[in-house]
């Protein structure tokens, strides 16, 4: 299935050079055309980790004529930027922006996202994707649909063996409330024995949007369900409030 996706003010754009006070000298305008992107495949593709990519693609179009587009790959997580290849051995969230740019320096840009994680058992790793339904002091927000199934939570592993999470209030403000850059990331999971649910959780974080200090104080691993359950504490900058995320997360297959 081709999915089209179409960025841009519009197709034209007219100019409007005033070269005189004069009004007998009129205006002088030129018309510009802007790239259209058009997206080839899927909206969201999902990689495992190290998993040869092939990219769909896109066109971009001036007018009648085809022109070339450039492509790179933000990860949104872990700071890495591909330009031209992706690089599939790290896990994230990326987002793919096609761009191409006309003689007057006007840029069309469409995006896709591709999605890299590694599926863990949840017997020897807690690596994977997720999605979330979180609960906040042991209720949801209005509508409660938007804090259910929440797409998504990212686990993965680093070069030491400790795991990550992509956001410890599982997506409540980020995703449930879109709010811009509002994730608590840094989170980190040390797993001294998953079956018995042994994990230890160094370090604080912060919430980017609204600050405070916030602790992963537990986890809950259950291979049979494929679900984790976390619980991260946060105490907000003042006047303190006191807040606890409980996010049942349930890993996608893929």
């Amino acid at each position: 299935m081709k999915n089209i996706y179409k960025k841009g003010l519009g197709l034209i754009a007219v100019i409007l050079a005033f070269t005189s006070c004069s009004p007998d000298e009129g205006i002088h305008s030129t018309v510009t055309n802007y790239p259209i992107i058009t997206v080839a495949g899927d909206e969201t593709i999902f990689l495992d980790e190290g998993e040869a990519f092939t990219d769909p693609g896109a066109t971009a179009t001036i007018g009648d004529s085809e022109v070339p587009v450039d492509v790179k790959y933000v990860g949104r997580y872990r700071g890495n930027v591909f330009t031209g290849t992706l690089d599939t051995s790290i896990a994230d969230i990326y987002t793919a922006e096609y761009s191409a740019v006309n003689e007057d320096g006007f840029a069309g840009v469409a995006t896709r996202q591709i999605i890299v994680a590694n599926t863990g058992d949840l017997v020897n790793s807690i690596e994977g994707l997720y999605t979330s339904t979180v609960f906040r002091n042991g209720s949801q927000g209005s509508p409660a649909s938007a804090y259910t199934d929440i797409e998504y939570i990212l686990i993965w592993k680093n070069d030491d063996g400790t795991y990550e999470v992509s956001d410890s209030f599982g997506g409540w403000y980020l995703f449930a409330r879109a709010i811009a850059d509002s994730e608590t990331p840094g989170g980190i999971i040390v797993a001294n024995d998953i079956p018995a649910n042994d994990f230890s959780f160094p370090g604080t974080q912060t919430n980017l949007y609204f600050g405070g200090s916030s602790e992963i104080e537990d986890l809950e691993v259950n291979p049979v369900t494929k679900t984790l359950v976390l619980t991260t504490s946060w105490e907000t900058t003042p006047p303190v409030t006191n807040y606890t995320f409980v996010s049942t997360l349930e890993q996608v297959q893929f």
